[in-house]
Parts: C-alpha cells; sequence; structure tokens
C-alpha cells in the first residue's frame, strides 16, 4: 500500500520541491500502470505519467485531505489517460487512413507483409475497440485492478449504479464482439 505523509504533502504543495520528489518516487510506478492498463503503449504511458505529474504538481494545493492522497491521484490519472486514449485513437485512425493511401502505391512485396501486419493488429484490437473509453477504464478498474464498485464510483465521481451499468455493457459489449469475431473466422 502506497502511503506519504501529510507533512511531505503539504511541503510539496507548498512549492518544496525535494517534498515533491519523494511524492514522485513514490507514486510514478503506480501512475505508470495505470496509465499503461489504459493506453496499452509504454511511450503513451509514460507521456500520461508526465501529464498527470504536471496536473498533480500544479493543484497539489487544492488537496484538501477528505479522501486518501492515492484515490486522488487515482482519479487524476485515469482522467488524464482517458483523455490521452482519446486522442490517441483520433490520430490513430488518421493514421490508417494514410498509410492504406500509401499502401496502394507501395511495391507488391511490401504491401502484402503491410496489409498482413495490419490484419493480425486489427484482430487483436477489435475486442478492444467494442468498448468505449469509459466502459474500457471501469473493466480495467474492477478486472484487473481489482478495485470495488464503490471504489471505482469514488475515483470515477459517479454513482454506484452507474459502475454497474457501465460494466455490464462492457461485458454484453465484449461478448457480443467475441462472437462475430469468432463468426468471421
Amino acid at each position: 500500500m502506497i502511503e506519504i505523509s501529510s507533512e511531505i504533502l503539504t511541503r510539496a504543495a507548498n512549492g518544496d520541491m525535494g517534498a515533491f520528489e519523494q511524492v514522485y518516487k513514490k507514486f510514478s510506478g503506480f501512475v505508470y500502470n495505470i496509465s499503461l492498463k489504459v493506453t496499452h503503449n509504454s511511450h503513451d504511458a509514460e507521456e500520461v505519467t508526465q501529464d498527470t505529474f504536471m496536473k498533480i504538481y500544479h493543484n497539489l494545493k487544492t488537496f484538501k485531505f477528505h479522501s486518501s492522497f492515492k484515490t486522488w491521484v487515482y482519479r487524476i490519472a485515469v482522467n488524464t489517460a482517458i483523455n490521452y486514449h482519446r486522442l490517441s485513437i483520433k490520430k490513430e485512425s488518421q493514421r490508417v487512413d494514410f498509410e492504406i493511401v500509401s499502401l496502394t502505391h507501395g511495391d507488391d512485396g511490401k504491401v502484402l507483409d503491410d496489409i498482413i501486419k495490419q490484419e493480425e493488429t486489427a484482430q487483436v484490437n477489435l475486442l478492444l475497440k467494442a468498448l468505449n473509453p469509459v466502459q474500457h477504464i471501469c473493466l480495467i478498474l474492477r478486472e484487473i485492478e481489482g478495485l470495488s464498485y464503490q471504489e471505482i464510483a469514488g475515483i470515477l465521481k459517479i454513482p454506484i449504479n452507474t459502475v454497474r451499468s457501465r460494466l455490464k455493457r462492457a461485458r454484453e459489449a465484449l461478448m457480443t464482439r467475441r462472437g462475430a469475431i469468432k463468426n468471421e473466422l
């Protein structure tokens, strides 16, 4: 369990860089792991981790100790990762469109190899794309992180019944997509 003293947090909030470095050292691995589970890419997870700590640094004075610091950090990391992931999906879609145009103008051997690689990647991502980012993060928090419905509700600042319905919809979407993929094969 990651814990940090309120004295260190107060010093960091007041601009003590040594104290903030202690916060970073204690929580950077935690934030990176959350980010990696959302983005599925180590480079993106590093970016999200840095963005998260910039937000923590700029907003640390607003932390009121009403919840645990870990929960507060978790919420910032999850929201930052979701937003980053949404932008990445949009950029990836534009990049794939460009690559498809490029492939039609390449040499035949390379074109075939590139198409096969894209097809394999597409099959792996089909299940994940069935979920919207909100369902995706709920599923990660519940199934991978092992958090309770109450903890997820607290982190995402949503009612517990919303957590339940998002998880139900995520599971249904995965089952539907899985069945469709099996039928395609």
